[in-house]
């Protein structure tokens, strides 16, 4: 969610600060602002709205430091205003602070203080730390933010500066992402990775209740008790240029064009790089049950992994959303494997399952795309999609990766149960290594996708419908749509459309049917043929479309595919039919309303 940034060195603070802000955007926001020190003391700029608008506001009342902090807010305390955006000070102007997280003890600090006579201006839980931290302050900032993080409950990822010790930038974090970067030029403190990769690929990953103090020229660790500790310096292997548009309009469709690549890069990893080690390491028949646990896009990873390791490793699978797990009491045991499916590594909920799980004598595995993230760090064991830095908040590069992942685990699980013989896995693989190809194959016809798409801006719900993983996979292509054209959507099994679902189609509604399963294909094409009578216009993907094209149905084939793994083709379409509508709206596709690239609070 929030952006954080802070720099201490031999630069202008402000520049640097602003650029690596911009590299944030993708996390979600709605103000943001940057505090400088210098001496005459803090110098803070700060409004609701974009960037566009702090630049503006930064020409025209000038700051400028060699040590500073910035942040773009997503509201959570308090609604988005020049008041409530970060950076905040305390009431004497000798600490300034910036906050991601949730301060879930924050009336009653704030009670406490105010009865001390400690004035507050915000509505935020994040003014309290900048409150506290400076009315314990005795004159040794890293003894202030121990005393100030231990009276804290809740999640926080924290920049502070104080006036007193003016070369100084400290980080600490609970439960929300912070790296330390180390540049010639000064050192950096950020939420994530693309906000410094203009200046180092060098970090440390700080660690839960670890303290970071950065001078322009050292960086030091310490414990919370104020002990020092050594970390070990981690050299990141992304590319600027991966954290760039590179000439596309939106990231989204720079990613949506990348994923052969990645397709390609996971599945060689799975198979003979470094997650081959990690899946053949793991003991499938130890476990009487799988439990995928995820939120969003990875959570329909998992619902389409259910179908794959269900068929191919005949082991029960349920497929439950991070966020109710860890409130069901779940029936989880040392006999079961949870798999987390996560993006970012820092999904609050996923991490609260990943804990839930483990407290209850489960194994758990990652499927991660950042290295060095807390799920990453805290599952007992872990493989990577091999993404890049995904910047767009609707996951596309990503949830693919973790499609062909899933696949591969389950085949891999199937072999060591014995429910494959090796010509069969043979075949599953081969059909999965085929995969790059037949989605370079789909974007080279991008055009009359884009063109069909261009004809649908107009309707305000469109439904999906498919049968078995098709469904599946369908309910990834409605999420893909309502997140960056806003118009309402929902998926259904086709099936289901009889028991209430076809009652909302009538005149010129819009349906996309998915059809990879051979098998099942006349069923969906019966689904087809009772919205057309009811005046709906269809939309067909898939691969085993026998229908023609007609007044009120389009069709877009894919490649021939075994059905376990066309998902990774047909949700190519859907990205893109997705991205094509929300882009003739002429929407913010790369940072959608009201939602964040990484959900880091409840």
């Amino acid at each position: 969610m929030c952006g954080i940034i802070g720099y201490v060195g031999m630069e202008n603070a402000v520049p640097v600060i602003l650029d690596g802000l911009k590299r944030l955007e993708y996390r979600g926001y709605d103000s943001a602002g940057i505090a400088v020190l210098n001496e005459q003391g803090f110098g803070v700029v700060k409004q609701k709205g974009r960037l566009s608008s702090l630049e503006k506001l930064i020409d025209q009342h000038p700051i400028d430091g060699v040590i500073g902090i910035g942040h773009t807010r997503w509201a959570t305390h308090g609604e988005p205003s020049d008041i409530n955006s970060h950076p905040h000070l305390g009431s004497q102007h000798r600490i300034a602070i910036v906050h991601n997280g949730i301060i879930e003890n924050y009336q009653q600090i704030k009670e406490r203080l105010q009865q001390k006579g400690i004035s507050f201006v915000s509505q935020t839980d994040s003014e309290v730390i900048a409150q506290l931290a400076e009315y314990y302050y005795t004159g040794n900032i890293v003894e202030t933010v121990i005393k100030t993080a231990n009276a804290l409950e809740g999640s926080f990822a924290l920049g502070i500066m104080s006036l007193d010790e003016p070369e100084k930038l400290i980080a600490v974090k609970q439960d929300n992402p912070l790296i330390i970067g180390v540049a010639e030029h000064g050192n950096f403190i950020a939420s994530d990775v693309p906000a410094i990769l203009a200046h180092t690929n060098k970090v440390y990953y700080l660690n839960d209740k670890e303290i970071a103090v950065l001078t322009g020229s050292t960086v030091e660790f310490f414990n919370m008790d104020g002990e020092p500790l050594h970390k070990e310096l981690e050299v990141v292997n992304w590319s600027l240029d991966s954290a760039e548009k590179g000439g596309y309009e939106h990231f989204m469709l720079k990613e949506i064009m990348e994923q052969p690549k990645i397709l390609q890069d996971t599945i060689h990893s799975a198979l003979s790089g470094d997650n081959a080690k990690i899946i053949e390491s793991l003991d499938i028949a130890k476990y009487k049950k799988i439990v995928i646990t995820a939120c969003g896009s990875a959570y329909n990873a998992g619902m389409v992994a259910r179908y794959v390791f269900e068929q191919l490793c005949r082991v029960s699978v349920e497929v439950e959303l991070a966020s109710e797990f860890r409130y069901k009491d779940p029936i989880i045991d040392r006999d079961t494997l949870v798999i987390l499916v996560s993006q970012s590594g820092e999904t609050a909920d996923t991490i609260a399952a990943m804990r839930e799980a483990k407290r209850r004598g489960a194994v758990t595995l990652s499927i991660i795309n950042v290295v060095g993230s807390t799920i990453a760090k805290e599952a007992d064991n872990t493989i990577y999609t091999m993404a890049g830095p995904e910047i767009a908040v609707a996951t596309t590069k990503a949830f693919s990766a973790q499609l062909v992942l899933l696949y591969l685990l389950a085949i891999a699980f199937a072999r060591k149960l014995g429910r494959i013989s090796p010509e069969v896995e043979a075949k599953l693989v081969a059909d999965i290594k085929s995969i790059p190809n037949k989605a370079a194959e789909i974007l080279e016809r991008v055009d009359s996708i884009q063109k069909y798409a261009a004809s649908c801006v107009g309707y305000k719900s469109i439904f999906f419908i498919g049968r078995n993983i098709d469904y599946a996979i369908a309910l990834e292509g409605s999420l893909k749509l309502k997140e960056i054209s806003y118009i309402h959507s929902e998926a259904y099994a086709g099936g289901e459309l009889k028991h209430g679902t076809i009652s909302l189609i009538e005149d010129n509604t819009m349906v996309v049917a998915i059809s990879c399963c051979e098998r099942l294909y006349e069923k969906i094409y019966s689904n087809v043929e009772q919205v057309i009578s009811r005046g709906a216009k269809v939309l067909m993907i898939g691969n085993c479309i026998k229908a023609a094209p007609g007044e009120k149905l389009e069709v877009i084939k894919i490649p021939a595919i075994n059905e376990l793994f066309s998902p990774s083709l047909s949700v190519i379409v859907l990205q893109l039919f997705a991205y094509y509508v929300a882009a003739n709206k002429g929407l913010d596709i790369d940072k959608p309303r009201n939602l964040a690239k990484s959900v880091t609070v409840e």
